[in-house]
């Protein structure tokens, strides 16, 4: 009986095949491939404890990604339509969810390249090193002080592993 793939080896595969196509010599990105790649992260957010909020926001910004799609199929198009449009900068428009959505998916890359890379069962050094570099740098202080302050709710790796059952059980 073949060994059933963790959502960790799922998320892998699915951004794999999102970064062929970018590297590929035609890079068009549907908004569709994306979108389904980012909702198996759901699941990774909601795991990390008090950052449970990071998944709701996630999420929404995936939704409408989804609902843009529906309009516009790549992201290419995606960035013309809100550039033509001119509210490419607007708070909630779908340039702007596309690139929370993109530093979130960084902030989790650089999150497990960090555990890998320290060992040990604690991953609030991971999570702090993956937002000072991703996110800090675009919140106030106040965010940041909270965010600084609720690492200590985090799981272990151990727990983390467990709660997305990729402990081997």
């Amino acid at each position: 009986m073949a060994k059933k793939s963790g959502l960790l080896t799922t998320v892998a595969d699915a951004f794999s095949e999102v970064a062929q196509t970018v590297n590929s010599p035609r890079p068009y990105v549907e908004i569709g491939q994306l979108v389904r790649a980012c909702r198996l992260l759901s699941p990774l957010l909601s795991s990390l404890g008090v950052f449970k909020f990071a998944e709701k926001e996630f999420s929404a910004k995936v939704d409408d990604l989804a609902e843009a799609a529906k309009s516009v199929h790549t992201l290419e198009s995606l960035l013309d339509s809100d550039i033509r449009k001119n509210c490419e900068k607007d708070s909630n428009s779908h340039s702007r969810n596309l690139v929370r959505v993109k530093r979130s998916v960084d902030m989790l890359k650089i999150m497990f390249e960090q555990i890998l890379a320290r060992g040990g069962n604690s991953i609030i050094g991971p999570v702090s090193t993956a937002y000072k570099q991703v996110f800090a740098p675009y919140h106030g202080w106040l965010i940041r002080t909270g965010v600084s302050a609720a690492m200590i709710t985090l799981p272990t790796k151990a727990q983390l592993l467990r709660n997305l059952n990729e402990d081997g059980n």
